[in-house]
């Protein structure tokens, strides 16, 4: 059996760190920017972590056991 590719979107959407969690960024922070309040947008900023339920098909995604 061949090799498993890595899916791309999921390569450029999470990053995995050194304890095994997956980072990712927030939605709505592209556009239409000007009616979104600062601190609503300074919260968009940080990064989050993928939810325990979405965990195995991300890792999937990424060719992760």
């Amino acid at each position: 059996m061949g090799k498993l590719k890595t899916k791309s979107s999921a390569k450029k959407r999470f990053k995995l760190t050194a304890t095994g969690k997956i980072k990712r960024k927030h939605a709505f922070k592209n556009h239409i920017l000007t009616k979104k309040s600062k601190k609503r947008k300074l919260r968009l900023e940080h990064a989050g972590w993928v939810s325990s339920s979405d965990e195995k098909s991300i890792k999937k995604q990424l060719c992760l056991k």
